[in-house]
């Protein structure tokens, strides 16, 4: 009931199971959405509008692991279990179906 309420009043949704790691910054969030099994290493940058979640087709461990000091940027989409490695980058707007290597820039849709 309080995450539901929170979501109503902020228009973030992020899952009380996900874990979030320390010096997260989420700016301007509204909209972003962080589904139950996602996880966000410590220092991440994520911008307005983002969502880590699952593509549908799965169960259990069905969202994505963001590792340490990514930058997310506005209005991506990173779906599925999958790993962003340490470092990444993702394009605003982008759409990542695939993992993503440690220092590696992803844009377009699909991500490339």
């Amino acid at each position: 009931w309080i995450q539901s309420q929170a979501s109503a009043a902020f228009g973030v949704d992020i899952h009380p199971g996900a874990n979030v790691g320390s010096g997260v910054m989420i700016d301007h969030a509204t909209g972003v959405v962080v589904g139950e099994t996602a996880s966000i290493g410590d220092g991440c940058t994520i911008l307005h509008g983002v969502t880590l979640g699952g593509t549908g087709k799965d169960s259990g461990d069905r969202h994505p692991k963001v590792g340490r000091d990514v930058l997310i940027g506005a209005n991506a989409s990173v779906l599925g279990n999958i790993r962003i490695g340490d470092g990444a980058k993702i394009g605003a707007g982008s759409v990542v179906l695939r993992p993503v290597p440690h220092g590696a820039t992803a844009v377009g849709s699909p991500a490339k």
